[in-house]
């Protein structure tokens, strides 16, 4: 394709299909040709100062640039020394959450440990609560039985009140009956060495009172005492308020290590005997009504009441004592200690 230009001296170079084209005269060719390159150096001009306008602007922006980059790398170093702080504080800050961490995991531990603790006291607090529970219904139920206890004591403080009269009237009544024994036969025989109530409630009498040394036989000194001993026994087996308290009353021998053990064992018996044999037969047989009361007893040598070393222990132990054993064998005790006891109640 071609350009086509039109001069000022109005040539005009036309072109038709099939025909030659005519060309521009040399003049209008250099016209043209001159204000093409005035306009180029007009165009060049233009952008040179373009350029230069541009140059100026960018070195202008190149400056402030600079500037801004020192100012940024400032920035930067600033930066860079708040990034490297910042690393060593987060460097620290790891090192503590590490330590949270594994702070934090033996907490963790410690709470689970003291989860189980608290869930073991939670069940041991339920069965104490349990226990409490049945505790106070126990002792709703024991304060009921202290009131039926209290009730009771009432009234078994008034039995045993009763009961402490009824023993002490048999204690008397027994001690009265020994008393009279012994009071009798001290006015008999005038002297009061040779008869005694003994420990154990029984009336103690000498051999001598009754036998010569290793005789059986009664001495017929003897009899006025055997003969009051029938009087104070009629007398008080004729009340029957003292009959029904008493079992039975024995005549028993005793004597000395002297001699063997079969021979004393039957001269104590033989002694025995031969006092009771007295008692239920003289008088008219007085006292053969209440034979059913009356047993005799041989113990020879085993029951000492002194030491058989000496003259005086073995004939402290030749005697014959006469017991009252109430009904009940377990009586005696019972009055022994129960009156020594502070009854409640008891004036």
């Amino acid at each position: 394709m071609r350009r086509q230009f039109r001069g000022r001296s109005d040539a005009m170079v036309r072109s038709h299909e099939g025909e030659q084209g005519f060309w521009p005269s040399y003049a209008d060719m250099m016209s043209a040709v001159a204000l093409i390159l005035f306009f180029l150096m007009l165009l060049s001009y233009i952008q040179n100062l373009i350029t230069g306008n541009n140059l100026q602007n960018t070195q202008e922006v190149l400056a402030s640039t600079q500037e801004e980059l020192q100012s940024t790398q400032l920035v930067l170093s600033d930066t860079r020394l708040e990034l490297t702080d910042t690393q060593e504080r987060l460097v620290l800050t790891l090192s503590k959450v590490e330590e949270a961490e594994d702070e934090l995991s033996k907490i963790t531990i410690d709470l689970d440990e003291a989860k189980l603790t608290l869930s073991q006291q939670q069940e041991t607090l339920d069965q104490q609560q349990k226990d409490l529970a049945s505790q106070n219904k126990l002792l709703a139920d024991q304060k009921a039985l202290i009131g039926q206890q209290d009730d009771y004591l009432k009234a078994a403080t008034e039995e045993l009140l009763a009961m402490r009269s009824q023993m002490q009237t048999i204690a008397v009544l027994r001690l009265s009956i020994l008393e009279q024994i012994r009071d009798s036969v001290i006015k008999v025989m005038g002297d009061a060495s040779k008869v005694s109530i003994g420990e154990n409630g029984s009336i103690v009498l000498s051999e001598g009172v009754f036998f010569d040394v290793g005789s059986s036989t009664i001495k017929p000194e003897a009899q006025p005492t055997l003969n009051q001993l029938i009087d104070v026994f009629s007398a008080f087996l004729a009340n029957e308020e003292n009959v029904k308290y008493v079992d039975s009353i024995v005549i028993s021998g005793h004597t000395d290590s002297t001699g063997t053990d079969e021979a004393n064992r039957i001269l104590s018996t033989d002694r025995a005997n031969a006092v009771l044999g007295y008692l239920l037969e003289q008088q008219g047989g007085r006292l053969n009504r209440y034979a059913s009361y009356f047993c005799a007893a041989g113990y020879g040598e085993t029951r000492p009441v002194q030491s058989n070393n000496t003259d005086a222990g073995r004939a402290a132990n030749r005697r014959i004592e006469i017991s009252i054993i109430l009904k009940d064998d377990t009586v005696l005790d019972i009055v022994e200690s129960y009156l020594e006891r502070d009854v409640p109640g008891a004036s």
